[in-house]
């Protein structure tokens, strides 16, 4: 069971703490530019959203909880389902997301949106966590939440590693570019994802999306 976000107590849990970092995670892997267009996938009251953009200013950012967005710290904020994106093809250079995938029913729809509204060339970048058990570092937000500890896995309904991203991409033109295990306050996955195919593959060696789905599928 995947928990509803329409909550104003969760929405309130969402603060600056992180800002910095993230910002600085941004900065290091999509080096936005003023003139880019960025999306913030699951970007909560806006905190980061604010920060990026005072760099890019066309940067939107979309949450579920309408609470979230009703409680933003800045403009150009939407309520929205990263499953069903409202938005035109091609229409950002980059995206990013913070702590929002591993609550994705759908993460193949998610992905497929994010490929159909990613120019391509672009970049996306995320950050999940590694959590040796799923739901484990949810386990107080769940006690706040719902006052059961043993409710932590209807918050992250996914245990993510970039090897279990791989089945996710096999119907879209997104590829990894690279990940990497990082520790912040709790470990996590930062893995970027470019659209097209890779550029260090020559042409006869670049698989058919049929192909890349079934080797995706036996990993």
């Amino acid at each position: 069971m995947a928990m509803n976000y329409r909550s104003r107590k969760y929405a309130l849990l969402n603060t600056d703490i992180e800002v910095n970092r993230h910002f600085g995670r941004v900065q290091r892997f999509l080096q936005p530019a003023a003139h880019e267009r960025l999306l913030e996938i699951g970007c909560g009251r806006g905190f980061l959203t604010k920060r990026v953009q005072a760099v890019a200013p066309l940067t939107r950012g979309i949450d579920l909880n309408p609470e979230a967005i009703a409680n933003g710290t800045t403009e150009q904020l939407e309520v929205m389902d990263a499953q069903r994106l409202a938005f035109a093809a091609e229409s950002f250079d980059k995206i990013y997301s913070f702590h929002a995938i591993e609550h994705i029913p759908d993460l193949a729809a998610a992905f497929k949106e994010i490929d159909r509204v990613l120019k391509p060339g672009g970049s996306a970048l995320f950050v999940y966590p590694a959590e040796p058990i799923r739901g484990l570092y949810v386990v107080p937000t769940a006690m706040i939440l719902f006052g059961n500890p043993w409710r932590a896995r209807e918050i992250h309904i996914h245990k993510l590693t970039p090897r279990r991203l791989l089945p996710y991409l096999a119907d879209t033109t997104l590829h990894i570019a690279r990940s990497r295990f990082d520790l912040l306050i709790t470990p996590q996955w930062v893995t970027v994802m470019t659209k097209g195919e890779p550029a260090y593959l020559p042409a006869s060696r670049r698989l058919p999306r049929r192909r890349r789905r079934a080797v995706a599928e036996t990993v």
